[in-house]
């Protein structure tokens, strides 16, 4: 769970970071690639409350950074928002639009990139995640990586009983049965659980 927040060092130069996000926020609905790929217009929908996914931004030695569509059709997706992400993107669209105001660059075009650069460009995902780890290691967080935040956000729906299927297709998930597979004990758990509780209701009813 974090947000990109922007700030001025020395009162002039601008300078970019993440921070944890107090609640919920996007880092632990979709992955790496496809929050960076994000942009506030076609993808975010603050009246609505949904997020959707259309692409991811990939990161390799032979090309660098690139857009590329999802791997499946399942990866293209459109997610609902907690009221809490919803308020903490209002929050970071008026920083970055402040930022950028500030360097006198203007108002950022439509479909600018919700976590790129203040400038517009892409943000590299590898050194997104070496900034995840260098804020979790100064924070004295526990160790969680970035792509480990949909495996506790997955771990959280569950355990509130939600379906397979609706989990899955949050996660963008080729197929439930992925989902089962990654998360077998958490579903194993939970219905084990609410299978002893039927079978005490059952029984006290004798």
């Amino acid at each position: 769970m974090y947000r990109r927040i922007v700030m001025m060092e020395d009162g002039t130069k601008p300078r970019e970071s993440i921070q944890p996000g107090s609640p919920p926020a996007l880092g632990d609905v979709v992955g790496r690639g496809e929050l960076l790929a994000l942009r506030w217009n076609p993808d975010i929908d603050l009246d609505s409350g949904t997020l959707t996914v259309a692409r991811s931004l990939e990161q390799t030695k032979a090309i660098g950074l690139r857009f590329k569509g999802p791997k499946t059709k399942y990866g293209r997706r459109t997610i609902a928002l907690p009221a809490s992400a919803v308020a903490e993107l209002h929050a970071h669209r008026k920083a970055q639009l402040e930022l950028r105001v500030a360097a006198g660059l203007g108002k950022a075009p439509d479909d600018a990139l919700v976590f790129g650069h203040y400038t517009g460009e892409p943000r590299s995902p590898n050194a997104t995640t070496k900034e995840w780890i260098r804020l979790v290691t100064d924070l004295k967080l526990p160790n969680v990586t970035l792509h480990a935040l949909r495996h506790t956000h997955a771990s959280q729906l569950i355990a509130a009983g939600t379906d397979v299927v609706t989990v899955s297709r949050r996660l963008g998930h080729g197929s439930p049965a992925i989902t089962l597979k990654v998360n077998a004990h958490q579903f194993e758990k939970k219905s084990d659980a609410k299978a002893a509780a039927i079978v005490d209701a059952s029984l006290s009813g004798l």
